[in-house]
């Protein structure tokens, strides 16, 4: 008997503090461009405002000299009434590898004490087995745990695929599930199937995160709502769009009067909107945010690329003065994922396959440049991919080389305390060890910065004290 689905508000996570900056002008948006318009986006009466994790914490130490942990406490002490959230990439953390589960645990119970309260889980391959640390984390500090299915199209990713992976979820203890669908490649009908099947299979709350890219998100947002998706992922207008999400004032419109009606206040939206209008417009004339990112592009139904990839692509091509190879390099993509194993291209696996696609076709010959990510892929480093990678790929990437089968995980020693070692030097709270662990070196530069800037400003006010002044 099937399940009788009532129609009912929506619910609106908002990403313009995360994915949006991160999509569109590469998570350059600083904490102090946030906390001004904070209190008022915590007005609205959004689900969450998701403004951590992802790449904002590798951005906050390299680029903008800002300690991700500082920004997100002064976020929450901003935002009394509204739900943080953030994204999480299982047992990568927010880094580029696997991390031993003590450093997962760590990473969690920071978050959380924080300020986190909905943390987003997903693994790169889909493989469950990289979730279950993160998982029980989350659930040992009380916090909400998401975890994404990663979305992609291939012929192993049917239907049953997906409903498989919802029941195997909701066993794992997980509070809510989340189609994460980072390129923009679920169209509108697909979409009512999807979360159709998936309501119907298990009984979490689902919700759906997408990308402009091919320029369907808002249809597809829609006809899952009708088919019961309980919350979506929007963006503040001047940061929506293109690799970006749906436009938060666009969908709480067009639910406006239905039984999905969010309720959310247009008039304050617009204060809001108005606010970042300014960013938009000061990123497109530093060039920070190209017009490429704005555009929207059917083909990545064919290349399956996610916004910030293509991004990453571009650059790497510019540094090799290769631009032209673009194209080329956009049909090596599906060539290296289905050489792979079929896994979706989201971080880290999309750079794994970017990044060789780009040394295929510079090298004029597949392969003959293997990247250390591609060959740890191959190794099973990563977890298990959708399918079994051809025994001629592995052969020709690592030879004879030992294959992993199990959870990697299992094989690395607990490491916080070694981390811990490494960097006293430069410690100054407990969060730092953290920051070390997902990024030495970035980290390091960092903290050097963190003591210079923090002795000028002593110096500063010893002078000024040391001043005299005329009776």
């Amino acid at each position: 008997m099937s399940k009788i689905i009532q129609p009912k508000p929506v619910k609106i996570v908002d990403t313009t503090l995360r994915d949006a900056h991160q999509s569109l002008i590469a998570t350059r948006m600083a904490t102090e461009q946030m906390l001004p318009i904070a209190e008022k986006m915590d007005q609205v009466g959004f689900h969450a405002l998701e403004m951590w994790g992802g790449a904002t914490f590798d951005a906050s130490l390299r680029f903008l000299k800002e300690d991700p942990w500082d920004r997100l406490r002064k976020i929450r002490d901003t935002v009394k009434n509204t739900k943080l959230q953030m994204l999480f990439r299982g047992q990568n953390i927010l880094g580029y590898r696997p991390y031993a589960d003590d450093v997962v645990e760590y990473f969690v119970q920071k978050s959380v004490a924080n300020g986190i309260d909905i943390i987003r889980i997903f693994d790169a391959l889909n493989d469950m087995r990289n979730l279950e640390a993160a998982v029980k984390a989350a659930n040992k500090e009380k916090a909400h745990a998401q975890i994404a299915l990663s979305y992609t199209l291939s012929d192993v990713h049917t239907l049953d695929y997906w409903i498989d992976l919802a029941k195997r979820i909701e066993d794992m203890g997980a509070d809510s599930i989340c189609i994460k669908d980072m390129a923009g490649l679920l169209i509108p009908y697909e979409a009512e199937r999807l979360v159709g099947a998936l309501k119907e299979a298990v009984d979490l709350p689902i919700e759906l995160h997408s990308h402009y890219t091919s320029g369907v998100a808002s249809m597809s947002y829609l006809k899952a709502v009708e088919a019961g998706c309980d919350i979506i992922d929007t963006a503040m207008s001047p940061l929506a769009m293109g690799t970006s999400q749906p436009a938060t004032e666009v969908m709480v419109e067009s639910l406006r009067g239905t039984p999905y009606d969010t309720g959310l206040d247009q008039d304050i939206l617009s204060e809001i909107a108005a606010y970042f209008r300014p960013l938009r417009h000061e990123s497109l004339d530093s060039g920070l945010l190209n017009m490429k990112a704005l555009e929207v592009d059917i083909n990545v139904l064919r290349y399956q690329v996610p916004g910030g990839m293509l991004s990453n692509l571009v650059s790497q091509l510019k540094e090799q003065g290769a631009e032209d190879r673009y194209y080329e390099v956009l049909e090596e993509i599906p060539r290296v994922r289905e050489d792979f194993g079929y896994p979706p291209l989201v971080t880290p696996s999309s750079q794994i396959v970017g990044t060789q696609a780009v040394l295929n076709v510079l090298a004029g010959e597949r392969y003959k440049m293997i990247s250390k990510e591609s060959k740890d892929l191959v190794r099973g480093q990563y977890g298990r991919t959708p399918v079994p990678i051809k025994p001629e790929i592995v052969k020709q990437l690592i030879g004879d080389e030992e294959r992993i089968t199990g959870r990697f995980a299992d094989r690395l020693e607990p490491e916080l305390a070694k981390l811990e070692s490494e960097m006293a030097m430069y410690k100054e709270q407990d969060e730092d060890v953290l920051s070390y662990a997902l990024f030495p070196q970035v980290a390091v530069d960092f903290f050097k910065h963190r003591d210079a800037k923090k002795t000028k400003i002593d110096s500063e006010v010893a002078d000024d004290n040391n001043k005299t002044y005329p009776a």
